[in-house]
């Protein structure tokens, strides 16, 4: 998949936006299209020390790379394309840099980590459903891969 362009928007979270409160909005791609995604490339460790300490090693390569976006799937022949495409539309749509008060994706990642610290204060009457780029939102089971 295409690099993360941080040159184009240097103060855009693309790791946060796509691993969300807990890692759920990562689990929830790979659950509803059962494909692995995996963040690559510089900046996809959190820890920076860390990050240069692996540089370099077998396995680590990638840190050489820009950041970058892998997605792997072990599926039927007559369905791994398709379910290859629906994962990167998801997360293209995913990680477009939008306007913050236009960013309804952020907002429903934000309540639900409101929610799962505790914390979450309802303002008015009901809120509504969640907003989410695939539709399977329920699952967060991480997608197994064959092998």
């Amino acid at each position: 998949m295409a690099g993360l362009d941080h040159k184009a928007a240097p103060q855009y979270n693309f790791v946060g936006r796509l691993l969300g409160p807990r890692g759920n909005s990562l689990k929830r791609v790979e659950a509803s299209t059962e494909c692995r995604v995996l963040i690559r490339g510089r900046g996809s460790i959190k820890d920076p020390g860390r990050e240069e300490m692996m540089r370099g090693k077998p396995g680590y390569e990638h840190l050489n790379e820009p950041l970058h976006i892998l997605i792997e799937a072990e599926l039927p022949v007559e369905i791994v394309d398709a379910r290859l495409m629906q994962a990167r539309g998801i997360l293209e749509d995913l990680l477009k840099p939008v306007d913050e008060s236009l960013d309804f994706f952020k907002k429903q990642q934000l309540r639900e980590l409101a929610m799962l610290n505790g914390t979450l204060r309802e303002e008015g009457a009901h809120t509504s459903p969640s907003v989410s780029p695939f539709h399977n939102s329920l699952s967060m089971k991480r997608a197994k891969t064959r092998g």
